[in-house]
């Protein structure tokens, strides 16, 4: 005859299985690391990596679950062996192994609540759980991090005895793995004692008396599985508490998956940091929240039942479950801070990343974010320039990003995004931490390829000497295009449009002598009431680098890079011309880009040259392809961003740029005008021009313009020919006399 008790709770079980599950990844994944050269028999080095890694830091946390609920609930006890009879028992257990087992011998420690474990097994399991455990576990975190390892072990260096280290505890711990299996089948029936590992019911033979005494039969009688599930005090067991309960753990277990995930991952999705570092932890508080509630209002009701005067639960630590209770709290709210700190600092550090501020809003960042990445900066991080170092800035930058959030979500954001950026912090907090205008003055060469529109493509190419000036320590000068920076002067002007472009006043104060000097649009006079605001800037880089990372280069531009670089061919007809054609026709969406332009420039030569040779189709299909790229890098129609939409104010080819202030019509009151003298900035060196190509032009007094070098061309800004009709309504460009 048989009988059953209640020996396995259902944490333990859950804890056992899901534990061996994945020391057997482990041991399959470690295996094909440590074989990775033999052959395709085994999982891939790449694949086995990040399985292994996954599982080790689950069997991480899955062990902290055992050790905790292992001290709450008392299960330790069982582990505990009687030292005055340790040697004589284990020699019992041993001749009961060799000999006894197989003439079907009763067991000498026979299991009941009292002792799950002979004395074998007890020692077994203290070795593995509390030696051999937490040693291949820090062996693996070692491995893993291998800068956290020491720097040498007996001479050995660091890494190679963790790494020896870990294979040797993983074989003994594989090995009394597959003993445990063998033991496992020694129960009365063969499968006997690994249904009491699902069930929690231990099946025992009826045994002498003296072992089952009535007063013990009592005793399990009164330890049913219902009061052993009982760890808490009855106001945890209320609909709201329970509830709360599930949510914070199905957050937390999420947590720590998309947190091995994010960590073991080559690829860094912002969606996920997302959803690991706020959403998740928002959740989690929200079921914390309503743990406490549940609590607190189940409290109430209990005191309303009892008719007492007590408002606040007792916490009486001579009552187990309240000893269990404060553990568990206290434990928890360890934890909790531990991982809020932990949590906090991720959220922050991905709200600071790049992708977090370039492909979170795929739609609304998709062309700041396309432009960076093909900039010179595309290496310095978003917040270097938008926020720089310090915390009021940081401060700033979050709650204006509040603000975005919320436009984006409700669809009120602008199309394209609004610029210049209105709060961004002075550009000699941000750009000169690495450009520093105090030692610039060398002189830079610039030669560029230009391409005409006509059947040749004609090539017409200038070499430049750009004056970057700046100010020379070592001697004290202050010249050339950076004069502007503050260097030995401040400049303030004042923009009568948004976007900075209109500019009719301008003061600049020498910071030697002190001495101011306005110089004005005629007939133009300021509002005092300006004057006194804060709407006059002060000059700085991002007044003419205001496109220094996400830049829309113009159509004409970017195909003259392209056939100066041989990737379209300059020998297909009027390729330039059709071309800039294709990028400027009216493309809706980016997902009909290629068919369009294909259809666009085939059209054309289907009926310019219908005779074309052959091998010039090749030339034109490739000449598509890079058409394509240049739009897809260039132009956003759902953003409606292109290079119409954010005008450069670097040179003053494309749009206005130099020419807001140095047009030749901002004039002080003694008569002194803001020079827009052509050699303050550049001068041209040489010229090879289409009639001459094999001959470069020195150049003396003035360039020779490839359109045309009639006085008409002269008198008149380039660009009001070379840019948008947008900057021409905007700042209402006309014909101007360039002074030379």
């Amino acid at each position: 005859m048989s009988e059953k008790i209640y020996l396995y709770p259902l944490w333990l079980r859950i804890w056992h299985w899901v534990n061996a599950f994945l020391f057997l990844i482990l041991i399959i994944t470690g295996i094909s690391l440590h074989y990775s050269d033999t052959g395709s028999l085994f999982i891939p080095f790449s694949v086995a990596v990040l399985i292994h890694n996954i599982s080790g830091v689950l069997l991480t946390l899955l062990y902290l679950f055992y050790v905790v609920l292992n001290i709450t609930s008392g299960n330790y006890k069982y582990y505990l062996p009687k030292l005055k009879t340790l040697l004589s028992d284990i020699k019992k257990q041993i001749k009961f192994y060799m000999f006894g087992i197989f003439d079907k011998e009763h067991h000498p420690f026979p299991v009941n609540e009292k002792n799950k474990f002979n004395p074998m097994q007890k020692l077994a399991y203290i070795s593995v759980m509390y030696f051999l455990t937490p040693l291949i576990i820090i062996s693996g975190w070692l491995l893993m991090f291998p800068e956290l390892a020491p720097d040498e072990v007996f001479g050995m260096g660091g890494v190679w005895p963790m790494a020896l280290l870990h294979i040797i505890v993983g074989y003994f711990l594989s090995l009394f793995m597959f003993v445990h299996i063998y033991l496992g089948t020694t129960g009365k029936t063969a499968l006997d004692l690994f249904k009491a590992m699902f069930t929690g019911w231990h099946h025992i033979e009826e045994i002498p008396e003296v072992v089952h005494a009535p007063a013990q039969k009592e005793s399990v009688v009164e330890e049913t599985p219902e009061k052993q599930k009982r760890l808490f005090p009855q106001v945890f067991y209320n609909p709201i508490t329970l509830s709360g309960s599930l949510i914070t753990l199905i957050s937390f277990g999420l947590f720590l998956f998309f947190l091995v995930v994010e960590t073991f991952s080559d690829m860094h999705n912002p969606y996920v940091g997302i959803i690991t570092f706020l959403i998740l932890p928002s959740i989690l508080i929200f079921g914390l929240i309503l743990i406490a509630f549940g609590i607190f209002r189940e409290n109430r009701i209990l005191i309303a039942l009892r008719h007492k005067e007590r408002r606040l639960p007792v916490i009486d630590l001579n009552n187990p479950k309240h000893q269990v209770a404060v553990l568990v709290f206290t434990v928890g709210t360890i934890l909790l801070i531990m991982l809020s700190a932990f949590g906090s600092f991720k959220a922050y550090e991905y709200t600071e990343s790049d992708e977090f501020c370039g492909t979170l809003c795929h739609k609304v960042m998709e062309p700041e974010w396309v432009t960076y990445k093909r900039s010179p900066h595309s290496h310095v991080g978003c917040v270097k320039c938008h926020i720089g170092p310090g915390a009021d800035w940081f401060v700033k930058s979050k709650l204006s990003g509040v603000y975005q959030i919320y436009s984006t979500l409700a669809n009120k954001y602008s199309r394209p995004i609004e610029t210049p950026v209105r709060d961004l912090r002075p550009a000699q907090e941000t750009c000169e931490q690495c450009h520093w205008p105090k030692h610039f003055y060398y002189p830079k060469t610039i030669r560029r390829d230009y391409y005409l529109a006509d059947e040749k493509n004609s090539k017409y190419t200038i070499e430049m000497s750009m004056h970057v000036g700046g100010g020379n320590i070592e001697i004290g000068n202050v010249e050339g295009i950076h004069w502007h920076m503050n260097l030995a002067n401040e400049i303030y002007y004042y923009a009568s449009d948004d976007t900075r472009q209109v500019i009719p006043w301008v003061k600049s104060k020498s910071l030697v002598t002190g001495r101011e000097t306005i110089y004005k649009l005629p007939d133009y006079e300021i509002d005092p009431d300006i004057l006194r605001s804060n709407k006059l800037r002060k000059f700085d880089c991002i007044d003419c680098h205001n496109r220094p990372s996400h830049k829309f280069h113009p159509p004409a531009k970017m195909v003259n890079l392209y056939l100066s670089m041989g990737r379209i061919d300059p020998s297909i007809p009027y390729i330039k011309n059709v071309a800039v054609q294709a990028l400027e026709a009216n493309l809706t969406t980016t997902d009909n880009v290629y068919s369009s332009i294909n259809k666009f420039v085939w059209t054309f030569y289907e009926n310019k040259y219908p005779n074309l040779p052959d091998h010039y189709s090749n030339l034109i299909q490739n000449a598509v392809t890079e058409i394509a790229e240049i739009f897809s890098n260039n132009y956003f129609p759902k953003m409606r961003a292109s290079w119409r939409s954010f005008p450069d104010n670097i040179g003053h080819l494309h749009s206005p740029g130099c020419f807001r202030c140095h047009d030749g019509n901002h004039v002080s009151p003694e008569g002194k005008v803001l020079t827009n003298d052509c050699n303050a900035c550049h001068t041209f060196k040489s010229e090879i021009l289409p009639s001459e190509p094999h001959q470069p032009i020195l150049v003396v007094s003035d360039f020779i313009h490839p359109g045309g070098d009639d006085e008409a061309i002269k008198r008149q800004n380039c660009v009001f020919c070379h840019g948008s009709r947008t900057f021409l309504q905007l700042t209402d460009i006309r014909p101007k006399k360039i002074k030379k």
